[in-house]
């Protein structure tokens, strides 16, 4: 009998651990899925920034493409023209290109020049602004994409937003 409860213990003990795993790896793979949304939502805002800009495309783009995505790719949720709004609206806050993303794109040779567009709109940015817009999307990348647009649509200030982020992210909120 003894041997039965040493065994129910060590497969209990065994069970814990392995439903730990479990939780640990799909809490791993719901954050990377939403890293790449984020930066495909940022993509998208850029690319419809810069076509807005180099085309003079006023609004009309966003419904458009919205439609086409929509017949193209029934099935997926994210692209609205109010979500497609939102993600135009997480480019012009965050219009800084990221290092690893920039360094991505010069190998792909995209025909789109982000950094001259970040240029031309950062102009009155100061470094310190620049500093803490791109720690402001490396935290972005580590949070759900509803809470983004919360923070960008409620908090204007940067450095409030900054710590929003960074207590999202340690306290889970």
């Amino acid at each position: 009998m003894k041997n039965i409860n040493l065994n129910l213990r060590n497969y209990s003990s065994f069970l814990r651990e392995i439903k730990t795993k479990i939780k640990t790896a799909q809490i791993k793979a719901n954050l990377s899925v939403n890293k790449e949304l984020i930066i495909l939502y940022w993509e998208i805002g850029k690319m419809i920034n810069l076509i807005q800009i180099s085309t003079g495309w006023g609004k009309k783009i966003i419904p458009n493409l919205a439609r086409d995505l929509k017949n193209e790719f029934p099935e997926l949720k994210g692209f609205s023209e109010r979500n497609i709004d939102r993600m135009l609206q997480f480019y012009n806050e965050y219009p800084i290109v990221p290092q690893p993303m920039a360094q991505l794109e010069k190998k792909q040779n995209n025909k789109f020049s982000p950094q001259a567009v970040a240029k031309l709109k950062n102009e009155k940015t100061t470094i310190k602004d620049s500093k803490i817009a791109e720690q402001l999307f490396q935290l972005s990348l580590k949070i759900p994409w509803g809470h983004n647009i919360l923070l960008i649509e409620k908090i204007k200030g940067l450095n409030e937003r900054l710590w929003y982020m960074m207590s999202i992210i340690q306290y889970g909120w």
